[in-house]
């Protein structure tokens, strides 16, 4: 049987706005970064590996000036992907998998904990940031700390069964960034969830159809929405949305199970 965790990664203070591309900036927010440790019978698959643990502590130095301005670090210290999978028993020796939804700060900030796990990204999305590293200006930089490290990265296109069942499947959900992607998990009896990441943010981004301002594509972004909304509104499938303040005091966190 597959099991999910949901694991804090952090928590940001940030202007609504930025959620929300009809509001006026002025209103700050904190958000939860969620992380999900996925149980499968032939081994653990973490998605995300959220905010690096020195952000809490030195956020100038790890995330550079105009990035820790805008984004306030309110974690605990155990608020980060190490010390959530502690609560489980667990080692980053025991991961056999990470999926990086994307390549942004608070999504593979702790990659670097990871050197024995195979670490799946949309080969769309390191292609976009190693353009970064050439020299192309996108809002990757400075995440290259984060991302650009001698690990074991395995490049996907588009959709892929990560182990060949049907269990956890990685789904294309582009726009966000060129190769952002979500996590369908069929955890059995009938329950399928969809961890949407940045795809969208939180449930009134869904409901009322809004976008974000942090985006590549427009356009990209609201079919990736779209399909996202067709999951939960069509298929039945359970969305966690990927910084929804008001579900994550709802969900039961690591480390309990999350169903």
């Amino acid at each position: 049987m597959t099991t999910i965790h949901a694991l804090c990664g952090g928590m940001i203070q940030l202007d609504r706005s930025s959620f929300f591309s009809d509001e006026t900036p002025g209103t700050r927010i904190t958000i939860p970064v969620m992380c999900f440790l996925i149980s499968h019978p032939r081994g653990h698959a973490l998605v995300d590996t959220g905010v690096h643990r020195q952000a809490r502590t030195d956020p100038v130095g790890r995330m550079g000036e105009r990035r820790a301005s805008l984004f306030g670090m309110r974690s605990a210290p155990t608020d980060e992907v190490v010390s959530q999978l502690a609560l489980l028993g667990l080692a980053p020796s025991d991961v056999r998998y990470v999926v990086n939804s994307h390549l942004h700060f608070d999504h593979c900030g702790g990659n670097e904990f990871f050197p024995s796990s195979t670490i799946l990204v949309q080969r769309a999305e390191m292609d976009a940031a190693r353009r970064v590293l050439g020299g192309e200006a996108m809002r990757y930089t400075p995440s290259a700390i984060d991302f650009d490290l001698p690990l074991d990265y395995q490049l996907v296109d588009g959709e892929h069964d990560l182990f060949g069942d049907g269990q956890v499947v990685l789904l294309p959900t582009y726009g966000h960034t060129p190769g952002h992607q979500s996590v369908l998990v069929r955890a059995g009896k009938g329950t399928e969830l969809v961890l949407t990441a940045d795809a969208c943010y939180t449930r009134e981004n869904m409901d009322r159809d809004i976008l974000p301002t942090v985006l590549w594509d427009p356009a990209e972004m609201s079919r990736s929405l779209g399909a996202l909304r067709d999951w939960r509104d069509k298929k039945g499938a359970t969305v966690i949305y990927g910084h929804d303040a008001a579900q994550w005091q709802t969900l039961h966190r690591a480390p309990a199970p999350l169903i």
